[in-house]
């Protein structure tokens, strides 16, 4: 199955050695923008400003306080990313708890997938044609936190030490509660890294073509679902088809809050 390579980036990670990213293959990068209804990362003008000048496929993402304002949090995240999001910018919602748990203190399940569903509407209709997933854990999947249709970005580090890209690539294809992510995030170890299940070329185009109305492959299937009944949001190659097993590892939280 043909992959393609990225990291992603905070206020605790320094100025990188694009150049030297970009010698291992790396081929997308994200960068954290914002955070609850008014944070925002003081390092991210400097990281996406290299992640666009290396001419990398650029992205952002929010860090989720699902127990303040949905459209807050939306305001706080769009007017961070302004300035950057132009055509291939993919925007991302980091949902997840804390270690502590302090950012989902006093909500369901439901209202947590409901508040979700909301902000990824929100920046939808803030950047029209844009593509906006969610990164988030297999419990937040397990318990219906994360919208059905859309793109997913799943952490799970299923080894110790500093696994390579090589080896996620040869790794079976995460399926957590049946969804087949787009991005693995695999390590955090030098730095966050992921793998895209699509071609530089295919991840280019879909990340620049998420306003064309007959995108033919899903970002995310069920396991025992044809690609008909499976939701779609766009993709790029009828490789989407194929399912996988469940790869086992520990649930990765970040410590970048």
């Amino acid at each position: 199955m043909s992959t393609c390579r990225g990291i992603d980036l905070s206020v605790y990670q320094g100025v990188q050695d694009w150049d030297a990213r970009k010698a291992e293959g790396v081929v997308f990068a994200f960068a954290k923008a914002s955070e609850g209804e008014h944070t925002r990362d003081t390092h991210f003008k400097t990281h996406i400003t290299g992640i666009k000048n290396a001419g990398l496929v650029p992205g952002a993402y929010h860090f989720a306080w699902p127990n303040q304002d949905v459209a807050a949090e939306a305001a706080n995240y769009i007017a961070a990313v302004k300035a950057y999001a132009g055509d291939g910018f993919i925007h991302w919602l980091d949902l997840e708890p804390r270690s502590d748990g302090t950012n989902y203190a006093g909500r369901t399940n439901a209202q947590i997938a409901a508040w979700a569903e909301r902000w990824i509407a929100l920046v939808q209709e803030a950047y029209p044609g844009r593509r906006v997933g969610i990164y988030t854990s297999g419990d937040d999947i397990a318990k219906g936190h994360a919208p059905a249709d859309a793109p997913l970005w799943y952490p799970a580090y299923p080894w110790s030490g500093s696994p390579s890209y090589a080896e996620a690539e040869a790794a079976t294809r995460p399926s957590p509660s049946g969804r087949t992510p787009l991005f693995w995030q695999f390590t955090s170890s030098p730095l966050d890294r992921s793998i895209c299940y699509l071609t530089s070329d295919e991840l280019r185009a879909w990340a620049g073509s998420a306003a064309a109305e007959e995108d033919d492959v899903p970002i995310c299937t069920s396991l025992g679902k044809t690609l008909d009944q499976a939701p779609v949001r766009g993709a790029g190659t009828a490789r989407w088809a194929e399912f996988s097993t469940a790869v086992g590892g520990r649930r990765p939280v970040r410590q970048d809050k």
